[in-house]
């Protein structure tokens, strides 16, 4: 066995082992990491407004304590306000259920011609196997779900503890960073800070635009309909579904459904057609040209973005995908080569065009080249030939300065 075989033998068994332990080890601290990320982004959003009151003199710390109460205070009033609505709405529509049950089954029993009665059809409901087996399984998903809530509650505090950090010692974190690199290094690294507290601003920016207009939106359709609430109503369609991705359009769109389904259930339907034809309006024509104008890039690229931002990282990845895609495209091109671009006509997107004589030219040319040589002449008709050359060589005279003349006058 040669000397140098069992040291490679342990050494690439250290290395399987370092792999294997660093794969593993980042499968554990994966929910920790996107915690950071997203408290990362947080912090950008907000490290604006924590500077604007530093500026006056307020410590930082204070600042930033402050603009998360300010935060703290707007959801709680807000989703208490919604809480207390969607209690009574509730409960109204518990005490009036009966009620839509006539009336649905009557319009059935209408056009269908047949005989159902609301006592049958609540037997039916109540002897159902769905129903007894999905209030089994919620029964013994409880500790689940009870998981669940604590552990959603134990991110979000890990994600405000990481963000009221980075934003508080923000100066602090970029020094600590740079003192590790070279001077023409720490002057990169702070223009891409720079670029990525913009472009979280303005992706910000866009998200508050998208839902005023689709609040307003949401607004005037549930007031033209009179169901109660609806200005408040309206916010909640307009927040929850341009902040909480992916599902957020579902969350926001049912709570209105439901309110308009206590009015007239008609009005629920309606109300579900439009949450649905607004969405695809706004996914396909509103959001990609806002975010293209307040983030700067392109709608395609956003739209990419945000596709591909949900296939690694799920909601967090769609989330963030365009304030990161925008803060990437910014710091490669400042530090990307551009060259000029010619003045072509086939830049500006237009082919050139061939002129017709040309192409005439062409055509003549193929038709001489198909003609047959001329068979060898006589003499006697080489002599008149020549004749008739210099009858030409004197019409073509003629006609030149007859040409000639024409062209004095």
């Amino acid at each position: 066995m040669p000397r140098w075989l069992p040291r490679a033998m342990v050494l690439a068994l250290a290395l399987v082992a370092c792999y294997q332990l660093a794969i593993w080890g980042f499968h554990q601290l994966i929910t920790l990491l996107l915690n950071v990320l997203i408290a990362f982004f947080l912090a950008l959003a907000i490290e604006p407004a924590v500077d604007w009151m530093a500026a006056r003199g307020v410590r930082r710390g204070l600042a930033t304590g402050l603009v998360f109460l300010g935060i703290l205070v707007a959801t709680v009033g807000f989703f208490t306000l919604l809480g207390s609505m969607l209690a009574g709405q509730i409960a109204t529509m518990v005490q009036e259920f009966p009620q839509y049950l006539d009336d649905v089954i009557s319009w059935i029993n209408s056009t269908l011609h047949t005989r159902l009665s609301r006592v049958e059809v609540q037997n039916n409901l109540l002897k159902s196997d769905w129903l007894q087996n999905y209030v089994q399984d919620s029964a013994n998903n409880v500790l689940a779900v009870s998981a669940t809530v604590l552990g959603s509650l134990f991110n979000l505090l890990t994600v405000a503890l990481f963000s009221f950090y980075f934003a508080a010692d923000g100066p602090r974190l970029r020094r600590a960073l740079c003192s590790v690199l070279p001077p023409h290094r720490q002057t990169e690294v702070l223009r891409a800070w720079e670029i990525a507290v913009a472009k979280t601003g303005g992706y910000l920016y866009s998200r508050g635009l998208m839902a005023l207009i689709s609040g307003i939106a949401h607004y005037v359709l549930l007031e033209l309909m009179g169901v109660p609430y609806a200005p408040a109503l309206g916010m909640w369609v307009g927040l929850i579904s341009q902040f909480i991705p992916t599902i957020g359009t579902y969350l926001a769109g049912a709570l209105p459904i439901l309110i308009a389904f206590t009015v007239n259930p008609w009005h629920a339907l309606w109300v579900f057609a439009f949450v649905v034809i607004y969405q695809q309006f706004e996914n396909y024509l509103l959001q990609p040209r806002i975010t293209a104008k307040t983030v700067d890039i392109h709608p395609a690229v956003a739209f990419g973005s945000v596709v591909a931002g949900t296939a690694l990282m799920g909601a967090v990845g769609a989330l963030i995908a365009i304030p990161a895609t925008a803060t990437l495209q910014a710091f490669l091109g400042t530090y990307v080569k551009r060259y000029s671009v010619p003045d072509d006509l086939r830049v500006r997107g237009r082919a050139p065009r061939r002129p017709a004589a040309g192409l005439i030219d062409r055509i003549r040319g193929t038709r001489h080249a198909e003609q047959p040589p001329s068979p060898p002449s006589s003499p006697a008709t080489d002599r008149n030939d020549g004749n008739d050359g210099n009858g030409g060589n004197d019409e073509s005279g003629e006609s030149g300065a007859a040409g000639g003349g024409r062209g004095s006058r």
